[in-house]
């Protein structure tokens, strides 16, 4: 962190010119949930001899589905004793979220989860490295990551209840009880200044306020400008989509399939809606890396010369298991429609298809429960890389993409919260007007391409709910390779421009 903040601020002030630059704030984002076990006061358990290479004492990244039961067991029992937990986190718990990770630990490390004082999301640490304020009783927690991931609401006091997490474990109890949190913070404040040590470590100048940290998909929202009736896509090994709305405003937090509605974990004064896909970029690397070996760039001309449908192929994208919208890692990738004609570039065409389908069904489940989504906007390394997969996103969502000007829209929505918890603006809108990253390019949907992703996308659907969901009647799916057929055939049929 001290290379690149320093490396950073060398850069920025050798172009300032004779304006000259100042650091008048600082903002913390990284990976969520990735919560970490640390002493009383705040160390890493990994950082100490004892704990040398025992990855349980490390920080928990976000990916990390081994909680696969332990989330299972939270949904069921927060079900039967207290639903209203699951309804502001999309009507399930997840594997990658705080409490899973930490049942987990308590089940398979009992020497690692008994010597942790606290639990800290990354995010929560930096900031209190920053400020001099590791005590895990002190330092200030994120909204945004206790909101998303550790059932975190005002509505019921904070945290899950005591009794609520002694039915999981008794020592989860105790946990919550004495060595957690009650209160969280948004990023518009502050977490504390920049200690003298991090600050002479940074090259930066002390007592710079520093704001209350975030996740990074989060900051990236705010970096891409996120407003009312705009949904990010932020899109890079998985993708996370954000959108907000005014708490003031009729719209319902209570959205089944999503990660989370939260009080101002985004944009203060609003619920923000996450929902996501646990494998995108993954996905396409996976299929380049592991299966086939050309490089994205060779694979993506060649998928592009292909018209929607030629491939005959449908995929389902769940190759890291299902964030949204039903939410379970316990769920697999599928490929159907193969023979022994297909080629590589068709393959990799249907897994960014797939990752579109994906997008759609996470677009309409909250477009049905009356959140507006008018405009999208995507940011990351896909949106940046792919022209081939934001083109498939726009015809198969049916409306026009905006992809960031910034290949650090994260950095950007940090850098917001870190001026306006200085006071530079006075608000997140106010920043975003004068920070906030542009839109460097759009793609539209086009029509002809986009009727034939509705037929695709029906069947994508059928696989969908066949293969994940358990309690909704089943259509056969006798009919699902003799219509890929058919698309296949119409498309190599359709005469070329």
């Amino acid at each position: 962190m001290a290379r690149a903040v320093r490396g950073s601020w060398a850069e920025v002030t050798a172009n300032a010119g004779d304006e000259g630059a100042e650091v008048v704030g600082v903002g913390v984002d990284t990976t969520g949930s990735t919560p970490g076990p640390v002493d009383r006061a705040g160390t890493p358990l990994c950082l100490l001899p004892e704990f040398d290479g025992d990855l349980d004492a490390c920080f928990w990244l976000w990916k990390d589905h081994t909680a696969h039961a332990e989330a299972t067991e939270i949904t069921i029992l927060a079900k039967k004793l207290h639903p209203e937990y699951l309804v502001r986190c999309g009507g399930s718990y997840s594997s990658e979220w705080f409490w899973s990770k930490i049942l987990h630990c308590l089940r398979t490390n009992r020497r690692v989860f008994d010597a942790a004082f606290s639990w800290v999301e990354c995010c929560d640490f930096v900031t209190g490295v920053l400020t001099g304020t590791s005590d895990p009783l002190v330092m200030k927690r994120s909204r945004c990551a206790a909101g998303h991931k550790a059932m975190f609401c005002s509505e019921w006091g904070g945290l899950p209840s005591s009794d609520f997490l002694a039915q999981l474990d008794p020592a989860l109890a105790e946990l919550r009880r004495s060595r957690l949190f009650d209160t969280t913070y948004t990023s518009d404040e502050r977490a504390g200044v920049l200690c003298a040590e991090w600050a002479e470590r940074l090259g930066l100048p002390a007592g710079v306020p520093v704001a209350v940290g975030a996740i990074d998909a989060h900051a990236g929202a705010v970096g891409s400008g996120i407003a009312p009736g705009t949904l990010v896509k932020i899109m890079g090994t998985s993708t996370c989509d954000i959108c907000v709305f005014p708490k003031s405003s009729a719209c319902s937090a209570d959205v089944p399939g999503i990660c989370g509605a939260v009080d101002g974990s985004v944009l203060p004064g609003h619920i923000a809606l996450e929902a996501g896909q646990a494998a995108v970029g993954d996905l396409f690397n996976w299929f380049v890396g592991m299966v086939h070996g050309e490089s994205h760039d060779a694979l993506a001309a060649a998928a592009a010369a292909l018209a929607p449908g030629e491939t005959g192929l449908l995929a389902l994208d769940w190759n890291n298991g299902n964030r949204n919208v039903l939410a379970d890692q316990r769920l697999a990738g599928l490929l159907v429609g193969q023979t022994l004609r297909t080629r590589p570039e068709e393959v990799y065409r249907a897994l960014v298809e797939a990752t579109a389908f994906g997008a759609r069904a996470i677009v309409e489940n909250i477009r049905a429960h009356g959140v507006p989504v008018d405009r999208v906007v995507a940011c990351g390394g896909v949106a940046d890389a792919s022209a081939l997969a934001m083109q498939i996103y726009a015809d198969v969502l049916r409306v026009e993409i905006g992809v960031a000007r910034s290949p650090q829209t994260c950095a950007v929505g940090a850098a917001i919260a870190g001026a306006v918890c200085a006071g530079a603006y006075a608000s997140f809108p106010k920043a975003q007007r004068a920070m906030a990253s542009s839109v460097a390019r759009t793609y539209a949907p086009n029509p002809a391409a986009a009727a034939v992703y509705d037929e695709l996308y029906a069947l994508f659907r059928q696989l969908h709910d066949a293969f994940g969901l358990d309690a909704v009647p089943q259509r056969p799916l006798f009919n699902i390779m003799k219509d890929l057929m058919s698309i296949r055939d119409h498309a190599n049929r359709a005469p070329t421009n």
